[in-house]
């Protein structure tokens, strides 16, 4: 079993060191306390969060911020009708972030493949811990089942996200099978290293296939595990209705997987696709050997292959 094609084997060293010159010039553990002092306070910890992560943020003019559901959204439209919805999810570990990290990729993708794109800035814990995110990404999906059509042109939803956008995209499309009835409406679902595993799996723990540099740090994780998530075990945090890893599987959409060897949260994706497929879902898993928490901001081969595998997908799902 290949979880790559042998041509990638080939592009490693360009990978592996554009990585290690861009991350030595990013901050730290930007998802979780950093080299914050041992005695600062949960608020200064989630300050520096997302201040480290706001450097991120690339918004665009295109972008129309409209509140659906009574949730705020950033919303690209297409010219004429839209080929789909892609309800879309920051990611931030749930605690930081904002849909504005992703204005450039989901312009692209709306110019590109004729979708409207809608990207939900649902709350955040520690002031908001679960399950207020997942209610927020319900109330949008279902608003959009009901108006999508008259609003954009189409009915048919794409969900995705990257990293804590892709647990919510999962999250939520599973609320959309058992809730609200709809999955038959939901025609993929675009999953990034997203985390599937709350109680926190062998790579989240450290134990990962490929120990070169990330993003993420384990004792990072931890942080954002423990203030999203306050006051249960591991073994609590792996209720199926928390997290999707765990969850029954069956009749969901075609959906398209995705992570790095180096990523901290490795596991979560191989785990999650492994079980998605056995449930009888269709799935596609793309691995980048030695790819780190959030690739895409390390322009290489590599990543290049994996922006043109996205593409196709989309193609084949609007198809």
């Amino acid at each position: 079993m290949r979880l790559w094609p042998e041509e990638y084997e080939e592009l490693r060293p360009e990978a592996r060191e554009m990585i290690g010159s861009l991350l030595g010039a990013m901050s730290d553990d930007a998802f979780g306390a950093g080299d914050m002092p041992a005695d600062a306070s949960v608020e200064e910890k989630v300050a520096r969060s997302r201040a480290a992560l706001a450097n991120f943020f690339t918004p665009v003019p295109e972008a129309e911020v409209r509140e659906i559901a009574g949730v705020s959204c950033r919303v690209f439209v297409p010219e004429g009708p839209a080929t789909a919805v892609y309800l879309h999810f920051h990611g931030g570990g749930m605690i930081t972030g904002a849909p504005e990290m992703n204005d450039v990729g989901n312009l692209a993708l709306s110019r590109h493949h004729g979708l409207a794109v809608v990207s939900v800035d649902y709350r955040l814990a520690p002031e908001h811990p679960w399950p207020a995110g997942p209610d927020d990404g319900v109330a949008v999906a279902a608003w959009l089942l009901e108006h999508a059509e008259a609003e954009f042109g189409s009915g048919r939803l794409i969900l995705g996200g990257e990293s804590a956008g892709g647990y919510m995209a999962a999250a939520v499309a599973l609320r959309i099978r058992d809730e609200l009835d709809a999955i038959d409406r939901v025609i993929g679902l675009e999953l990034v290293f997203g985390v599937h595993d709350w109680g926190r799996s062998p790579s989240q723990r450290g134990l990962r296939p490929h120990r070169g540099p990330d993003l993420l740090e384990p004792s990072g994780i931890e942080f954002f595990c423990d203030l999203y998530l306050p006051g249960r075990t591991d073994d609590e945090r792996r209720d199926p209705a928390i997290s999707p890893a765990f969850a029954d599987l069956t009749g969901m959409p075609p959906a398209r997987f995705s992570v790095g060897t180096g990523d901290h949260l490795c596991d979560d994706t191989l785990f999650m696709a492994s079980r998605y497929v056995a449930a009888g879902s269709p799935a596609e898993l793309w691995v980048g050997p030695d790819l780190p928490h959030g690739f895409m901001w390390f322009p290489c081969e590599l990543t290049k292959r994996w922006q043109s595998h996205m593409s196709d997908w989309f193609h084949s799902r609007l198809a």
